[in-house]
């Protein structure tokens, strides 16, 4: 094993990170090569930096005009663009993440957390933390209505296995909280690695204030049994709430620094957030009661030795446009608020027409609250509805795991809402009534 890696690992060993690790992440390790000498360079080489392999005109980046000229702005400079960006992300970027992040979740007031860190995308990062902490044959604890790329990064890229609950309790509105206890009380392993998304996709869910406070409950009450829990918070539709009751802050704002043996982690990013699907910008941020300022020093080390080894380093360009978004307070916000009233203008139509068809038994939707999504169960194949809805009507929609039928309606414009729903329910009634 490296020396770099023995070293993380000795200050890591001491903390419920370091006693979670999969061997990969007990290999894993911040190189001191290319990157880390030209960042040193780039603060002492104030006659020549010959260290990063760009190209450069009087101390200028090199660059196409056929490209510049398609930002057509003299608000971002060509250094804002052409050039790599730090392995863990602009500073500027990460401070104001987190400055927006304590904003949108009081209850991390006091707490330490890191500093966010910034990821191609939050699949990436999700990618790599189940590689740093899941082991070939152990397990990830989902519910068992889950995004289907979790399956694929856990069993095919971690080698993992998945271990699911139902996500909804037996009246089939609220998050099943007796089931996800019991998943973790029966297991028999001491470490558990979960991940909880909310909004839940596919079935935009978020649970309630109260609900949201039991999850934390059953997680501190397991962890004072001795469980080593690493809890990572899935939160690509943070802040697209429409119920008064639903939780508004994330999971991770509970956690964080509430037990030595929970390792709470925030996976997030500007992807829906700031409405930017194209520019891959994710987030991970993460807290541990008990944690010294070199244990999180030593874990970001790792994770930027993750980001070194896989993607060297993360978009340039979409991050300074971020930035520069961010600055433009007033404009920034109107467009968000402006986006999210519509999304939860959709979603209220839609309430009213799944109740007009709530006596409809063969689908019937299941409970949301949040997010992009609604899904529906069906009385018999969901494949066989999808390829009819397709086929027969020109309406795309999607099968998850033959299990329920997933509605993206933020794809879809507010008026042709009705339309939808009309038809997906004539062709379920055409299969099953």
């Amino acid at each position: 094993m490296n020396e770099l890696a023995v070293e993380l690992n000795d200050v890591l060993d001491k903390c419920t990170i370091g006693q979670c690790f999969s061997e990969y992440g007990k290999r894993m390790y911040f190189p001191k090569g290319i990157v880390a000498q030209s960042a040193a360079a780039k603060e002492k080489a104030t006659k020549h930096n010959a260290t990063v392999g760009q190209a450069f005109l009087n101390k200028q980046p090199i660059y196409l005009n056929a490209i510049y000229d398609c930002f057509n702005s003299s608000k971002i400079e060509p250094l804002d663009i052409f050039t790599y960006a730090p392995g863990g992300g602009l500073p500027e970027l990460r401070d104001i993440w987190l400055a927006d992040m304590l904003k949108k979740n009081p209850t991390l007031k006091g707490k330490k957390t890191s500093r966010p860190l910034v990821t191609a995308g939050l699949t990436h990062g999700i990618s790599m933390l189940l590689r740093l902490f899941l082991d070939g044959g152990e397990k990830l604890l989902l519910p068992d209505l889950f995004w289907d790329n979790y399956d694929l990064i856990a069993r095919e890229n971690a080698n993992a296995e998945i271990e699911t609950f139902p996500l909804y309790d037996e009246s089939g509105l609220h998050f099943n909280l007796e089931g996800f206890e019991k998943a973790i009380e029966e297991s028999e392993s001491t470490k558990i690695v979960t991940l909880l998304n909310f909004p839940n996709n596919p079935t935009g869910y978020t649970p309630t204030v109260n609900e949201m406070s039991k999850i934390r409950d059953i997680l501190v009450r397991q962890a004072d049994k001795g469980k080593k829990i690493v809890v990572l918070s899935d939160d690509a539709y943070f802040g697209l709430f429409y119920e008064e009751n639903t939780s508004t802050e994330s999971l991770f704002a509970l956690l964080a620094d509430c037990h030595e043996n929970i390792l709470a982690i925030k996976g997030d990013a500007a992807t829906k957030e700031a409405m930017v699907w194209g520019f891959r910008i994710g987030f991970i941020t993460y807290s541990c009661k008990g944690m010294t300022d070199e244990m999180y020093s030593s874990f970001e080390k790792k994770l930027l030795g993750c980001i070194r080894s896989s993607v060297s380093n993360c978009t340039k360009p979409g991050q300074s446009l971020l930035i520069n978004a961010y600055k433009d307070e007033k404009s920034f916000e109107i467009d968000k608020t402006n986006a999210k009233n519509e999304m939860e203008k959709r979603y209220h139509v839609i309430k009213s027409i799944l109740d007009e068809k709530k006596d409809i038994t063969y689908i019937k939707p299941l409970a949301f609250n949040s997010g992009y999504f609604l899904s529906f169960q069906c009385k018999g194949s969901v494949e066989e509805l999808r390829v009819l809805l397709l086929e027969k009507y020109g309406v795309g929609v999607i099968n998850i795991m033959d299990k329920v039928l997933r509605v993206a309606y933020s794809s879809v414009d507010g008026d042709k809402i009705p339309d939808l729903l009309n038809i997906i329910y004539k062709a379920a009634g055409e299969l099953w009534n």
